[in-house]
């Protein structure tokens, strides 16, 4: 698979989460502590779709590593808003489970992305 098609593929990807997630969210309980956690969750949610679809057309390494860093920050904030909900009682765990592995592998894609990445600002960057 060329580079490009990676792309597009995680495009959808981390789109099909969003869609997902907001789901999730439309689905929460209509309570206080739920409408504030849930809108954390959809913050971040719709970040990571937002974000890598922003680094896909980055201008250099550098800005392609500073809009992967938020796409991982914001996905694990989703998994941890989850998280969350399933530990409060407000989702039961079978129905959040799916989105939480699936966020922690667009988080696992994600974290590989970055440290590939040839950049100044890059620590993880090791050249082949």
């Amino acid at each position: 698979m060329s580079n490009e098609e990676f792309a597009e593929n995680f495009k959808a990807r981390t789109k099909q989460f969003v869609i997902r997630a907001t789901k999730l969210y439309q689905a929460l309980p209509k309570t206080g502590e739920a409408k504030i956690f849930g809108d954390q969750f959809l913050r971040a949610a719709s970040s990571v779709g937002s974000n890598y679809r922003a680094a896909c057309r980055s201008r250099s390494p550098e800005e392609f590593f500073a809009k992967m860093s938020i796409v991982i920050e914001e996905c694990d904030e989703a998994c941890f808003w989850m998280e969350i909900k399933v530990d409060t009682g407000l989702l039961p765990n079978d129905r959040v489970e799916p989105l939480i592995k699936e966020g922690l592998e667009i988080l696992a894609v994600a974290v590989s992305a970055m440290k590939h990445t040839p950049s100044k600002t890059n620590p993880h960057f090791q050249k082949k």
